[in-house]
C-alpha cells in the first residue's frame, strides 16, 4: 500500500470514530431518558439501567455506523480537497480510480466490523436484553404500570395511574375494560396496590367508583365501593411469557433452520428479511463510502469546500436509504423476493463507478493539456 492510501486510510478511520462516538452518544442520550424513568419509577436500581443501557449499544452502533462512514469519508475528502491535498495527487498523475482506493479499504474494514457486529455480537445483546426484560416483567409496577401514561396491556384493557408511591401504592387509578362484547366495565379509586397470591395476581382498588355499560339496553349502572379486587393475572403472564423476537435469533440459525423458525410463530417473509437485512446492511458501509467519495469527485476544488457535491451526497444517502427500508418491505412480505434486499447496495456501487467514470475524463483532459502545453517551445 502507498504512503498516500496509507495515510488517507488513517483520516478516514479516525474521522469514522470520532462521528460513530457522537452519533451513538447523541442516540444513547435520547434513548437512555425514558429507559432511565421507566426503570427508576418501576423500582429498579441504577445497575439495572446500566445493564439494559449496555445491552442496546450494539444496536445503536449498527444504526449508525453507515451513516458515519459516510459522514467521516464527505469530511475528510472536502478537508483533503480544502488544504489541496487531493489536487496535488491529481497533480502528480493520479486518477480517482486510484484515489478511491483507500476509501474501498475503508469501507472494507468498516463491513468487517458491522458484519461482527450485525452477525454476533447484535443478536446476542438482543436475547439478553429480552431475558432480563422478562424478569423486570415480573415486577408487575415497573412492567404494567407507568405513571402518566395509559397502558394497553391486553387488547381490550386500558390502564392509567397518575402517580406511584415509594411503598408501591398507586395512586388515582383508571381501568377501562371493554373485553366482554355484552358490557364495558370502569373503575376508577383513589389507591390500589398489587395483590399476589397462589390463585393469580389481582389489583385492589380503594375508595372509588365503577360504571357498568351495558350494551344491549345501552344503561349505565354505578357503584361506590370502599374497595374492589380486579383480577390482573392474564395481563401478568402475557408480560412475563413473551416468545423472542426475530431479531435475537442468532444468524446461523436462521440461514440452517427457517423452517423450524416459521413453526415457532415466525413469518417465511420476516425471516428471509431478517437475513438478508444482516447480510446486506454491512456491505452498505462499502456503498454510502463509496457514493460519498465520488459524489465529491464531480465538483471542482476550490478552498470554499464543495457544497453543492455535499448536498447532493446527502441526498443520494436520503433515496439509498429508503430504497433500502422500501425493498426490505417487498423481502419481508413475499420470501422469494430475497434479492431485492441487495437492490440499494447495487445501486449504490454503479451510482459511485458511474461519477468516477465521469470525474475521470475532464481530469485526464487537463493532463493532456497541461502535457502539451509543457512540450510546446515559448
Amino acid at each position: 500500500m502507498k504512503r498516500f492510501d496509507r495515510y488517507m486510510l488513517w483520516q478516514l478511520l479516525v474521522a469514522f470514530g470520532f462521528f460513530a462516538l457522537v452519533m451513538v452518544g447523541v442516540f444513547w442520550v435520547s434513548r437512555s431518558v425514558t429507559l432511565f424513568d421507566t426503570l427508576i419509577r418501576g423500582g429498579q436500581p441504577v445497575i439495572v439501567f446500566l445493564e439494559f443501557s449496555a445491552l442496546t449499544l450494539p444496536t445503536l452502533i449498527r444504526t449508525v455506523a453507515p451513516v458515519a462512514a459516510f459522514v467521516a469519508t464527505l469530511y475528510v475528502i472536502n478537508r483533503m480537497s480544502r488544504e489541496s491535498e487531493i489536487i496535488v495527487m491529481i497533480a502528480t498523475g493520479a486518477s480517482p480510480w486510484q484515489l478511491a482506493r483507500p476509501v474501498l479499504l475503508f469501507g472494507l474494514v468498516v463491513a468487517v466490523m458491522m458484519s461482527l457486529l450485525t452477525w454476533v455480537l447484535r443478536p446476542l445483546s438482543v436475547q439478553q436484553l429480552e431475558l432480563r426484560e422478562s424478569e423486570v416483567a415480573r415486577d408487575i409496577t415497573a412492567q404494567l404500570l407507568t405513571p402518566g401514561e395509559f397502558i394497553h396491556p391486553i387488547s381490550g384493557v386500558t390502564l392509567y395511574l397518575r402517580d406511584l408511591n415509594e411503598d408501591g401504592t398507586l395512586r388515582d387509578v383508571f381501568i377501562s375494560d371493554q373485553r366482554d362484547p355484552k358490557a364495558s366495565y370502569t373503575f376508577m379509586a383513589s389507591e390500589a396496590f398489587i395483590l399476589r397470591t397462589r390463585g393469580g395476581v389481582s389489583l385492589v382498588m380503594l375508595d372509588g367508583l365503577s360504571l357498568q355499560q351495558t350494551n344491549a339496553t345501552n344503561s349505565l349502572a354505578t357503584t361506590r365501593f370502599e374497595d374492589v379486587t380486579y383480577d390482573i393475572t392474564e395481563m401478568v403472564l402475557r408480560a412475563e411469557n413473551r416468545g423472542r423476537s426475530i431479531r435475537a435469533v442468532p444468524t446461523l440459525e436462521l440461514m440452517q433452520s427457517p423452517d423450524a423458525l416459521v413453526e415457532e410463530g415466525f413469518r417465511t417473509g420476516e425471516v428471509a428479511a431478517e437475513l438478508h437485512e444482516r447480510i446486506s446492511l454491512p456491505l452498505m458501509c462499502i456503498s454510502v463510502a463509496m457514493v460519498a467519495f465520488a459524489t465529491l469527485m464531480l465538483g471542482s476544488f476550490s478552498r470554499f469546500g464543495l457544497w453543492p457535491q455535499l448536498l447532493g451526497a446527502f441526498a443520494l444517502l436520503i433515496g439509498l436509504e429508503a430504497l433500502r427500508s422500501f425493498m426490505l418491505s417487498f423481502v419481508s412480505g413475499a420470501a422469494e423476493l430475497w434479492a431485492l434486499a441487495y437492490v440499494p447496495l447495487g445501486a449504490g456501487i454503479a451510482l459511485a463507478a458511474l461519477f468516477l467514470r465521469v470525474a475521470g475524463r475532464p481530469l485526464w483532459r487537463r493532463s493532456a493539456d497541461a502535457a502539451e502545453t509543457t512540450a510546446t517551445p515559448v
